[in-house]
């Protein structure tokens, strides 16, 4: 699963770098752990009210999705992720998939190594922080919802709607691999527009363009425990740990 990631990028740069359109009143501060339920910016085209034109925007949502049949959101928090083998069919993404896709941009992603105890230290859980190697910007595939909050009376007040997100994986490959199992699917800039076009439902050309990010040009590198606790966050949660760490088993 992807359960943790870094998004530092400002949204003006991201808005210029998708080529998508923000009004300035959403604002995020930078993220060096990004955490479910936490609010993120997803990139995605929607229909204009007023002109019915598409219009690709860059906009603050919730990590994990929360369907719009759902009782209570608080589902979310159980759908960060959604397999790519199966996200075209399970009810709660198959109607996500064929219309509301979006892009979830990241700095790069975290995944987690149990160390065992030894004489001496306890066992713990080493991080892994996975990037591409160019530095690039992750386009990570998503889907997006709406969920309508039955508490407010008016449809047309914002509060009344919640948007929420989920993050597509599949299985890892390469150096990410060694880490964890599964790992998020990315798009190249070349295909945003058929991944993000709302009336493009075909679900065989749509999967087609979901790869592993950078093309599996990935740097795998140990870092700070600290990132375990989500209450921790900034820059310096991407540097070195302070000790040696063992290496991971079939070491990369």
């Amino acid at each position: 699963m992807c359960g943790r990631y870094a998004s530092s990028r400002a949204p003006a740069d991201l808005a210029g770098r998708f080529e998508a359109s923000w009004d300035g009143r959403e604002t995020l501060a930078a993220s060096w752990n990004v955490a479910p339920t936490d609010p993120v910016w997803a990139v995605m085209e929607r229909p204009d009210r007023d002109t019915g034109a598409i219009e690709r925007s860059l906009r603050a949502v919730r990590w994990g999705l929360v369907p719009s049949w759902a009782k209570d959101p608080a589902v979310g928090s159980r759908m960060i992720n959604a397999r790519v083998e199966t996200v075209h069919e399970k009810p709660a993404y198959r109607r996500a998939f064929a219309k509301r896709r979006c892009l979830l941009p990241a700095d790069g992603f975290y995944e987690w190594q149990p160390v065992p105890a030894t004489a001496g230290a306890k066992a713990y859980k080493q991080p892994y922080f996975i990037r591409p190697e160019d530095g690039a910007v992750m386009a990570m595939a998503g889907l997006y919802e709406f969920w309508r909050d039955p508490s407010v009376p008016d449809e047309d007040d914002p509060a009344a709607w919640l948007t929420t997100a989920t993050i597509i994986t599949t299985e890892a490959t390469d150096h990410a691999g060694r880490i964890h199992p599964r790992m998020p699917l990315a798009l190249e800039a070349a295909d945003y527009e058929a991944w993000l076009d709302p009336g493009h439902q075909d679900t065989h050309a749509l999967r087609a363009l979901l790869h592993t990010p950078a093309n599996g040009d990935l740097q795998v590198r140990a870092v700070t425990t600290a990132v375990n606790s989500v209450r921790n966050n900034g820059p310096h949660l991407l540097d070195a740990p302070a000790g040696p760490v063992p290496a991971p088993p079939d070491a990369f």
